[in-house]
């Protein structure tokens, strides 16, 4: 069972499946039990569940008929492969040749193992070293690119949220 439910504080509509002890508006962060929220549609599938969303959305801002006029989220889902195209064309449609692109996608991340971010460079260096204090695991962070400053806002963080314990000057991830 799927319902359509308002939040009382924002008047957001969104969709619930089953029947949860509480829900939590998405826009607002409001969280109610599902026994107070105002229920506007119960239906069966989420199709038909999306679909009275979207049709009471379109009512709210004067545009019931233009809605009335499109075709269902199922109808437009099976239509999708075939009004998308996909990215070689596209980029083709550009002037850019889509293998060229490709291969220097794949050059750009051969050896670097991908993307790391700079959290995650903190992280590891707590995790690596032995005994880890501030200068360590900024000296760290510095040979992996991060700034010193952000490594010493990132170890504050991590200690403010528990994700990180300090003693003594050494840091151990929780």
């Amino acid at each position: 069972m799927y319902s359509v439910v308002g939040c009382t504080e924002c008047s957001a509509l969104w969709v619930i499946e089953g029947r949860p002890e509480t829900s939590q508006c998405p826009r607002c962060g409001k969280r109610r039990q599902f026994d107070l929220l105002r229920k506007f549609a119960q239906t069966e599938t989420a199709d038909a569940a999306r679909q009275a969303r979207a049709a009471m959305l379109a009512e709210r801002q004067d545009l019931g008929e233009a809605f009335d006029g499109l075709d269902s989220y199922a109808e437009m889902e099976t239509r999708i492969d075939e009004d998308v195209i996909d990215d070689d064309t596209y980029l083709e449609s550009k002037g850019v040749d889509s293998n060229e692109a490709a291969d220097a996608g794949r050059r750009a991340t051969e050896g670097a193992g991908g993307s790391t971010s700079r959290e995650e460079i903190v992280r590891t260096a707590l995790a690596e070293l032995e005994d880890p204090d501030e200068d360590a695991v900024v000296e760290y962070a510095a040979e992996h690119g991060v700034p010193e400053d952000y490594t010493q806002r990132a170890l504050q963080s991590l200690l403010r949220a528990g994700d990180v314990s300090e003693n003594r000057g050494t840091y151990r991830l929780v």
